[in-house]
């Protein structure tokens, strides 16, 4: 009885491994017969043993049997007999099952990086990733590094803040989250700290059992919305890390994609590199509401007898172009340490059909789409209205993506143009010959996407 009772026990816990989805439900039989046999097994094992000392230790006194009992020699033999058929067949199923199970190893370790700027839709992009449950994800851990280490733009202070991002990067992925320590502000007592940026846009640091109980009198700056955690703990979460099939991480903070070759070709890392980019034109305008503080010039620039537009706006503008064209066309010409690493993704089409772009993306990165990641992009893409705030993820994506076009004067979208052309040829956004045809929803301001930007 106590073999009986411990069965469902192992039949719940393959169940609940293997999910119960319907293409291993042969499988599951296969598991499910070779318990049992293993259960009967050890039973008819243990009852072989006590006849081999005591035979007739079995009989009992006022026990009729419906048939005679076998000889102690038949009895002894059918048992090994027995024993011998139930050790070939369980060896039998195991073999099969270990073929059948294939199609369920999680395969290798894989490490995506979303590369993006602000207000290229990285937020959203990045949730197909953060709602995968074997994935890792952490959301703008670069921003402690930005916000601690001060560096000028351009030269060296360029070249010095692309080496710290690339190795905190370096040690991220590989779980190492203590080296966050170093640029949190204020700094983590014993391993916890409640200024982790963002930390509500990572499940994984909002669930068990990295969400401890919360403290009180405890300030917290970053929280997890959908449950009251305590401060993190780096150590529960780099655990959790490692857990974790996957880790995936995006950051608006690294653009120079030849800085990431020494971790393409770190051993330790199967590291796939999606550069998300949008039409300028549309980054502009969106920071121009996200970041009005930062946008005032251009503002008053747009509207008619205002100062005029300085110089430096449009050079600043001109480098985040070049900056991402430059990497992108490295990546296009898949040089051999980044053949198969790097995919090239326009946020207008992934707004368009986000299923379709998560599943190539998926592909890509070598990763199953599972259900739920489907199901969140169904509930986050229909929405009849966006949804409230500059960061939100919530939205109608199939309407929101060409709404600036429709509140951009005409000579802010020919600044945009003139500054970057050559990246809006790249990635195929066409330019707009006068304010109608700006505003004219039937004339595409997109041409097809190319089939070599998915690798």
């Amino acid at each position: 009885m106590e073999i009986r009772r411990a069965l469902p026990q192992d039949v719940r816990e393959l169940l609940h491994f293997l999910k119960v989805r319907s293409k291993y439900a042969v499988l599951l039989v296969f598991v499910v017969s070779l318990v049992i046999i293993e259960k009967e097994n050890n039973f008819i094992s243990r009852v072989s043993d006590k006849l081999k000392q005591s035979p007739q230790a079995l009989a009992e006194p006022n026990v009729t049997e419906v048939s005679p009992a076998p000889a102690e020699n038949g009895s002894l033999a059918s048992l090994q007999e027995l024993d011998a058929a139930f050790s070939q067949l369980r060896s039998h199923l195991n073999n099969l099952t270990l073929q059948l199970a294939g199609d369920t190893d999680p395969g290798p370790r894989r490490h995506v990086l979303l590369m993006a700027t602000t207000r290229t839709g990285s937020s959203f992009v990045g949730e197909f990733f953060n709602q995968q449950g074997s994935i890792f994800y952490l959301f703008e851990p670069l921003w402690h590094v930005e916000k601690t280490v001060s560096f000028l733009p351009g030269g060296a202070s360029a070249v010095g803040s692309a080496l710290v991002y690339r190795d905190v990067l370096k040690q991220l992925l590989l779980c190492d989250l203590y080296i966050l320590e170093n640029f949190i502000s204020p700094a983590p007592e014993g391993h916890l700290t409640p200024f982790l940026f963002r930390r509500g846009s990572s499940r994984s640091l909002c669930e068990e059992p990295v969400c401890t109980p919360s403290a009180k009198k405890v300030f917290e700056k970053y929280y997890c919305k959908n449950r009251r955690c305590g401060p993190l703990n780096i150590t529960l979460a780099a655990e959790a890390c490692r857990r974790k099939q996957h880790v995936a991480l995006k950051t608006v903070r690294v653009r120079q994609l030849e800085f990431l070759q020494p971790l393409v070709e770190d051993p330790r890392l199967d590291l796939r590199i999606i550069q998300l980019v949008r039409d300028p034109r549309a980054v502009l305008a969106s920071r121009m509401v996200a970041f009005s503080g930062k946008y005032e010039t251009w503002k008053k620039w747009a509207s008619e007898g205002e100062a005029p537009l300085h110089e430096e706006e449009v050079q600043r503008l001109r480098g985040n172009c070049e900056s991402i064209r430059v990497s992108a066309e490295l990546g296009l010409r898949r040089p051999g340490w980044l053949r198969g690493r790097y995919m090239l993704v326009r946020y207008e089409d992934v707004a368009r059909a986000p299923l379709r772009k998560a599943e190539q993306m998926y592909r890509f990165a070598g990763l199953p789409l599972t259900p739920q990641v489907e199901e969140w992009i169904g509930k986050n893409t229909q929405a009849p209205h966006d949804g409230n705030g500059v960061y939100s993820t919530c939205k109608n994506s199939s309407e929101q993506f060409e709404k600036w076009r429709f509140s951009m004067p005409f000579k802010l979208a020919q600044v945009v143009q003139d500054a970057c052309a050559p990246a809006m040829q790249l990635f195929g956004y066409k330019l707009a010959s006068s304010p109608a045809e700006l505003a004219n929803r039937s004339f595409s301001l997109l041409e097809e996407a190319q089939p070599s930007w998915v690798t």
